[in-house]
């Protein structure tokens, strides 16, 4: 197929979303075995030089594909600090939940079980244990201390146990459904995990700053 030419300056950017946006098409219908390069530009409609004339190689390509898509995990944990203080913690838990593990995280997330290299190179671009639900916990982890700020979480509550706890549950639960999602399951497991933590009410200390009357979270059920 003839290679299509795009202006200097705008062709790195469009090249790159052009193949991200493949690649993520390719996983799904075909998971990681039937991500290749060749999967890639076919889908994407370019010649097969397209990508390596951006990346060093495929795994290059698949690493900035993987963080790419990481980075929507940054604008989720911005929604939800807006979400601090409005709502009820569990429903603001519940919606993120649903909203990080849709089909797409999930393939990403078998896509780096499968390749060894691709998560030894996350892992020295963004260190962490594991990618994308490292992320996750860090961003729970950071929303449920500042509501415990607010005191809408007991003070004494074990937010570092409680973050993994809750990534880990909701990853298996949808994991599980094979696409299908898990229904009220998610609100069942966070009303399990932080049912004994979560104060009912606006319980806020003294000279607290006022919730934010931004957007609450959508439950997701």
């Amino acid at each position: 197929m003839e290679e299509r030419t795009v202006p200097t300056g705008v062709a790195i950017r469009d090249a790159r979303e052009q193949l991200f946006d493949a690649a993520e098409r390719v996983l799904l219908q075909h998971g990681p075995s039937g991500l290749t390069s060749r999967a890639v530009t076919t889908e994407a409609g370019v010649a097969k030089g397209v990508l390596h004339r951006h990346f060093a190689d495929f795994d290059a390509f698949l690493v900035e594909f993987v963080l790419d898509r990481m980075a929507r995990i940054d604008t989720q944990a911005a929604a939800l600090q807006e979400a601090v203080g409005t709502g009820t913690v569990v429903d603001n838990l519940t919606g993120i939940l649903t909203e990080l593990f849709g089909a797409v995280t999930l393939a990403i997330i078998r896509l780096v079980l499968a390749r060894d290299e691709l998560l030894t190179r996350l892992r020295q671009a963004r260190p962490a244990r594991m990618p994308i639900l490292s992320d996750a916990t860090a961003m729970i982890t950071s929303y449920l201390v500042t509501e415990r700020e607010l005191g809408r979480i007991a003070v004494d509550a074990d937010i570092e146990t409680l973050a993994p706890m809750l990534v880990g549950t909701g990853h298996l639960l949808f994991a599980d459904q094979e696409g299908a999602p898990p229904g009220t399951g998610v609100h069942k497991v966070v009303t399990t995990v932080i049912g004994d933590v979560e104060h009912e009410g606006p319980e806020r200390r003294l000279g607290a700053i006022p919730p934010s009357t931004g957007a609450v979270l959508s439950a997701g059920t």
